[in-house]
């Protein structure tokens, strides 16, 4: 990685900082986040070919406001500052930032002034998406606007002594259609970055690394089905062959026909070393009577723990434990052990406490990649699309997905109902259009007619989001007719359910789970 074309991402607690990092790899320049406190000596001795300021909450005035080194806008290493990040670097550089008289949220047309580099390329009036009550109002000779709007007279700026550059607008969402090329006149006509970030050329060279740090050892891998260990196993398998051990735990809270899928994939499709484990029965045991999300969780990661270490230990020569860790759980891992605000909303068990309960090394090709990077990865390998594709799975799998008590039969009719939701999905065409889909059990019971019959049964709920990073979620708008058609199978075909809802919330305020 010391050796790629980097572009560094400060974050000062923008919920973009992530968004920003994936458009930047888009232009096919490797992109890493750092925290704002990073000093310029150390900034300067990863050599980045240039740095992005994020946006961020604070206002840059308020005493308790995130700052960056001084000294990193002196080290000729051109910089874009976003939002926050060009009030901050602005005002750095002599400028002054105060509260506009009038707030700008949402989209907003802005003129270019100025285009030749930061906009080269586009010309006139642009559309926009702004976030911002601050603003950068009182400026220095060395200052030169690049863009305006009606409310915003620097919605652009350059100082070309210090290689800075500043937007008032976000480029990285979808809402400013012409992002990604403003991007990439940063990054690649500004910063000079060519397009050296492909998953072919890191195939290659993480197969070779792989085979050189694990050597004649053996690595045991928690294989779960999902995308990231799926194709984290095939990679590593790639690598060094029979010397990986594939173990996947059938923990009783797997979606219809899941193990089955698994076994054909990677004892047919790829020849691996797979052991399955059938410990339905251990975690049901364990479950019963807790109502509690949190502890179903911790329960669950605990057996899967215990269960995993059981088999592990058998697999003579193994010193690596291979992981799918994704950077956004490597982000928020660092960023929790280093003492984070960030509230705890759920527990995760892929990043925390296994490689220590049993004495391994940990072995994470995907530390520094995202969840598309991973797809194209798997795609590249030869991953069927089903699971290059799949939807996102709860670690605690439909533990969280019943609320409530976990049984064998309330697990049986999720499942069914789960099944007709995602078949009728992948029949209109649009599972792929679709981020995450999946049904819930709730914990109630509903009165209606069957025949001629009063009924007292169960309600499924439907949930669909579209999102980009999963932090922020929109729900899908799904064709009358397909709901229709889902609602009519699941009560006439799933014994227990009277009752079908469509959950339109978004994230936040809601979680894309409910448990």
């Amino acid at each position: 990685m010391s050796e790629q074309e980097t572009i560094l991402i400060m974050n000062f607690g923008s919920q973009y900082a992530q968004l920003i990092a994936r458009r930047v790899r888009e232009c096919e320049v490797f992109s890493e986040i750092i925290p704002h406190t990073l000093k310029a000596e150390e900034i300067k001795r990863r050599a980045p070919k240039g740095i992005i300021m994020s946006g961020g909450p604070a206002s840059v005035y308020a005493d308790n406001a995130p700052k960056c080194d001084p000294a990193i806008l002196d080290l000729g290493i051109p910089v874009l500052g976003i939002c926050y990040g060009m009030q901050l670097g602005s005002q750095i550089l002599g400028a002054k930032v105060k509260g506009a008289a009038r707030r700008e949220y949402g989209r907003t047309q802005m003129n270019v002034l100025d285009d030749s580099d930061l906009f080269a390329g586009l010309h006139g009036e642009l559309t926009v998406w702004m976030s911002h009550g601050d603003q950068v109002e009182s400026v220095s000779s060395d200052f030169e606007t690049l863009a305006n709007s009606k409310t915003c007279p620097n919605a652009a700026v350059r100082i070309r002594s210090k290689r800075f550059y500043g937007v008032q607008f976000h480029p990285e969402v979808t809402h400013t259609p012409q992002g990604m090329k403003i991007l990439g006149n940063f990054v690649h006509g500004i910063c000079g970055c060519g397009n050296h970030w492909r998953m072919e050329d890191f195939i290659k060279s993480e197969v070779a690394a792989i085979r050189e740090r694990v050597g004649d050892k053996r690595v045991v891998c928690g294989l779960s089905g999902g995308v990231d260990s799926s194709v984290a196993a095939v990679l590593i398998w790639k690598a060094i062959g029979d010397r990986l051990k594939c173990i996947f735990v059938d923990n009783g809270l797997l979606r219809a026909r899941e193990a089955r899928s698994v076994e054909d994939t990677f004892r047919n499709h790829f020849p691996m070393n797979l052991e399955v484990v059938d410990a339905s029965e251990r975690f049901l045991t364990r479950l019963q009577g807790v109502t509690d999300p949190e502890k179903k969780r911790k329960i669950i990661g605990h057996e899967f723990i215990a269960v995993f270490r059981d088999v592990a230990a058998k697999v003579q020569g193994a010193q690596f434990l291979a992981q799918g860790t994704l950077y956004p759980d490597a982000i928020e891992s660092a960023a929790a052990h280093a003492g984070g605000t960030t509230a705890v909303i759920k527990t995760h068990h892929n990043v925390g406490g296994l490689p220590a309960e049993l004495g391994f090394e940990l072995l994470e090709p995907f530390r520094m990649l995202f969840k598309d990077e991973v797809r194209r990865i798997g795609t590249a390998l030869g991953l069927p699309d089903e699971i290059v594709w799949r939807h996102p799975f709860p670690g605690p799998g439909l533990a969280v997905r019943v609320l409530g008590e976990v049984t064998k039969e309330r697990l049986d009719v999720l499942r069914q109902a789960d099944s007709i939701f995602i078949d009728e999905i992948r029949e209109a065409g649009l599972y792929r259009a679709i981020a995450q889909a999946f049904a819930v059990l709730l914990p109630v019971s509903t009165v209606g007619v069957m025949g001629d019959e009063r009924t007292y049964q169960n309600v499924v709920a439907l949930r669909a989001v579209q999102t980009e990073d999963f932090m922020t979620a929109d729900w899908f708008r799904m064709p009358d007719e397909v709901l229709a058609r889902m609602s009519n199978r699941i009560v006439n075909e799933v014994k227990g359910v009277n009752r079908v809802v469509y959950d339109i919330s978004t994230k936040p305020p809601s979680t894309i789970e409910w448990e």
